[in-house]
């Protein structure tokens, strides 16, 4: 059996090495071929080219990568049609992976399986229509996607969240990452301003500058922040002149990370998939996040929320404060970090139900969806 996959950021490189694996535990002979990171090469797939050159986010930033990227879109496309895969898997990064889809589809046969159901319910309802134009079959994140992608006439299925298998900090590790780095009685708040280096550019300044009232109220508190590879640097020179150094956690130190999110009393984070690693272990939170202008406003005038917080998403709450676009603004973000550490529960409950539905006990997300994969292609999957 052959599969070809395309990812394009490190959070599709999670689904397709938890999929890959997925896939040779029920397939016997399953060979890869495609785009992939770290994650994905680890499971056996040889990238056609660095992952990370397809990692742009936000309308005016893929403007200057539009050609190279449209050069890319043809060459995978070419290598899929070479390759006569019995499936091609596109994971996220819908608009470069769908292009790769259309492509593909206009020369064969080849089914085609999209991971992460695009968020039609968020912004540009339309796209649902479009994408079933060239795909066969998604893969859900979310237990509301799929009535939203039947009705547009492809095959979903909800096959979990990675964050509920995701592996977590013990007691002993939470206990001994506290007892290093904050000793006292004082509050530990992490601080998560992205991992691409123009959200890092526009958020640690504001992070920094929203921590203010917090330290002058808590001025025993301390401040972790865990650095994405990419951005490491940048972090440490914007976070420089911070009114408190925070605790730099490298990103090779994937335990240190796991630790800070579940030591911590609050965390203010950039808005992402990262509520739900919160979520995962029960640390409340406020969210905060900003892009280019031209990017906020294209995409301002399209939302169809009220929330972009996965969290009060899932849970359908607002227990989580959060401040978008032109409200990203230290003062409103420091006082809202304030009342959370002075009522921490209010979250608990959203956080709860949020791990619930995304199914926290039942089989990894990446085992559900390879038996997904296969079920559609007809496939046997008896293996165990």
């Amino acid at each position: 059996m052959k599969v070809f996959l395309v990812a394009g950021e490190p959070s599709g490189d999670k689904l397709g090495a938890a999929l890959m694996a997925g896939l040779k535990r029920l397939r016997a002979g399953v060979t890869f071929q495609g785009v992939g990171g770290p994650l994905m090469q680890e499971q056996g797939l040889v990238s056609q080219f660095p992952m990370d050159e397809l990692s742009v986010m936000g309308l005016a930033e893929v403007l200057p990568k539009y050609r190279h990227l449209k050069r890319r879109i043809r060459e995978v496309a070419d290598e899929v049609i070479a390759a006569q895969p019995d499936v091609l898997i596109t994971i996220d990064s819908p608009d470069f992976c769908l292009r790769v889809a259309r492509l593909v589809k206009d020369a064969s046969d080849t089914r085609t399986v999209h991971y992460v159901a695009p968020t039609v319910w968020a912004w540009r309802p339309k796209r649902a229509l479009k994408m079933a134009r060239v795909i066969d079959h998604v893969l859900a994140l979310f237990p509301f996607e799929p009535p939203l992608m039947q009705a547009a006439g492809m095959a979903c299925d909800f096959v979990g969240h990675p964050v509920v298998a995701e592996p977590v900090a013990t007691p002993d590790e939470i206990a001994d990452f506290r007892a290093r780095h904050a000793p006292g009685d004082g509050p530990l708040i992490l601080a998560l301003p992205g991992s691409r280096r123009g959200e890092v550019s526009r958020l640690a300044p504001r992070f920094g500058a929203a921590l203010a009232p917090v330290l002058a109220a808590h001025p025993d508190a301390r401040v972790v922040l865990p650095c994405a590879g990419p951005v490491e640097s940048l972090v440490r020179a914007l976070t420089a002149d911070w009114p408190v150094q925070p605790i730099l956690i490298p990103a090779a130190d994937r335990a240190g990370k796991r630790a800070a999110f579940a030591a911590a009393d609050v965390a203010l984070a950039a808005s992402g998939t990262v509520s739900l690693e919160l979520a995962a272990v029960g640390t409340p939170m406020v969210i905060a996040y900003d892009m280019n202008w031209l990017s906020r406003i294209l995409i301002a005038r399209m939302l169809l929320v009220d929330t972009v917080t996965l969290v009060n998403l899932v849970s359908e709450t607002r227990s989580v404060p959060e401040f978008i676009g032109r409200d990203c603004q230290p003062a409103p973000i420091g006082a809202a970090l304030l009342d959370v550490m002075a009522q921490p529960e209010a979250q608990n409950a959203a956080m709860a139900l949020t791990m619930q539905r995304l199914g926290q006990g039942g089989e990894e997300p990446g085992l559900r969806a390879a038996r997904a994969v296969l079920d559609g292609l007809g496939e046997s999957n008896a293996r165990t």
